[in-house]
């Protein structure tokens, strides 16, 4: 398995202009309906006659990863009047808003005597004729593709102004063979779908997998030995651990913010409640105690406190509690049944699975449980999971019988978008930007 972490020798910013507070490149992601902003990426120069390939696939990627936030328009580079041969002189701006183009990112790949790729660019405002942005990047050729997804970061970040979310992976159950005897295997990918590999052979069952802080680490449930346990997955090193050795099942875990605790259901006698163990000592701690079944605990980026789910009032619905267990109270009351609720990073949102008239869907609602919306359109939505800057949601759809998908959703209920697997797939969990 190839390493996780990119070599990065350096990241150095270029001299870039301030941005007058009157330009226009801007887009306001706060507007559901916001128009995709028409942005000009040609193809990377090439620092030398072999680095016309390199070049042009970084720019097909960042052309790639811009269009699918559904906030850029990258322009068809046919189009282009001009040729983009030096990127450190000022573009004939006429020309770029000849074609409707309102930010312009140009870029050149450069192979250095060491090896490594240095790869430059710089992002301008068309209507303001002003550079926005330039950074530099070095790093191993076989890692181009991570640098593209930082490169679209940072022009994500400068017009948006809230943090991409390119940079990412996503770890997910991947499924084949007929429905009685299915094959579930723990898959990691990056955020477009590139890249995929299979973190485990297929001959026990794996669920739920969740990533740690850092991204270094994944904790799901796994059937080996036939018996439902929570385990521990080092991505780096491939080893996997059993988090406890206890003599019923645990399932549904999630690690704390600060990747030093994991919560989990646990099994006793036909009904499950939520504990947090330790990971630096193994202690184990009870929060509730309650008839009912809870589980799906998810806690708040800051710590404090933990969604969950309970059917301890007579059916599934979602309930918050302090992180020590206490102030336990409901915050879904709306139609239907709700479940697997798990916490925005920004903390302003709780996305849940909501399951009503023989549909599951999923939905948004605040902490409080005010402001519930539904956002997704399918008939067998279910568990979200939220991309870091919390703008972005991904979750499975079924379709049929057996095939899963995992789709993508803007937070404001646009940009619905299929996420590319290799098969079937379901139970995707978003990783922290890469460090």
């Amino acid at each position: 398995m190839r390493k996780f972490l990119l070599l990065l020798a350096a990241l150095a910013a270029l001299a870039a202009a301030p941005l007058p507070a009157s330009a226009a490149l801007q887009v306001d992601v706060t507007q559901g309906n916001a128009q995709p902003l028409p942005i000009a990426i040609p193809d990377f120069v090439a620092g030398t006659p072999n680095d016309g390939q390199a070049g042009a696939n970084i720019a097909g990627v960042v052309r790639a990863d811009l269009e699918r936030s559904g906030l850029f328009r990258p322009l068809n580079p046919a189009g282009f009047a001009e040729r983009i041969t030096n990127i450190n002189t000022v573009p004939n701006f006429a020309s770029w808003r000849a074609i409707t183009a309102q930010g312009l990112v140009t870029g050149m790949v450069t192979q250095q005597p060491d090896g490594r790729l240095r790869v430059d660019f710089r992002l301008w405002d068309v209507t303001g004729e002003t550079q926005m942005l330039g950074l530099q990047y070095f790093t191993q050729p076989e890692n181009w593709r991570r640098v593209a997804h930082m490169v679209s970061d940072a022009i994500y970040e400068r017009v948006t102004g809230e943090k991409g979310y390119f940079d990412t992976r996503i770890v997910f159950i991947s499924e084949s063979g007929p429905a009685l005897k299915r094959v579930k295997r723990l898959a990691i990918m990056d955020e477009d779908g590139a890249n995929p590999i299979f973190l485990t052979r297929g001959d026990y069952m794996v669920l739920t997998p969740r990533f740690n802080p850092t991204a270094q680490m994944i904790a799901y449930m796994s059937y080996i030995g036939s018996k439902p346990r929570v385990y521990l997955f080092d991505i780096e090193t491939g080893k996997q651990e059993v988090l406890g050795n206890f003599p019923n099942m645990t399932f549904s875990p999630r690690f704390s913010p600060d990747g030093n605790k994991v919560a989990l259901s646990l099994e006793t006698n036909g009904n499950s409640d939520i504990y947090v163990m330790d990971l630096r000592t193994r202690a184990l701690q009870r929060l509730t105690s309650d008839p009912g079944i809870d589980t799906a605990p998810s806690f708040s980026p800051d710590g404090r406190q933990i969604a969950f789910e309970s059917d301890r009032g007579g059916g599934q619905q979602i309930y918050v509690m302090n992180a020590d267990g206490s102030n336990q109270r409901r915050i879904s009351f709306g139609a239907g049944r709700n479940g697997t609720p798990v916490w925005s990073p920004r903390g302003d949102l709780i996305a849940f699975t909501k399951q009503q008239g023989g549909r599951f869907t999923i939905g948004v609602m605040r902490p409080d449980g005010s402001g519930e919306r539904m956002l997704s359109s399918g008939q067998h939505d279910e568990g979200p999971t939220w991309a870091p800057n919390g703008r972005v949601l991904m979750f499975s759809r079924l379709q049929g019988s057996t095939s899963g998908q995992i789709w993508s959703i803007d937070v404001t209920g646009r940009n619905e978008r299929r996420v590319l697997t290799p098969g079937s797939a379901s139970d995707p969990a978003w990783s922290p930007l890469i460090q």
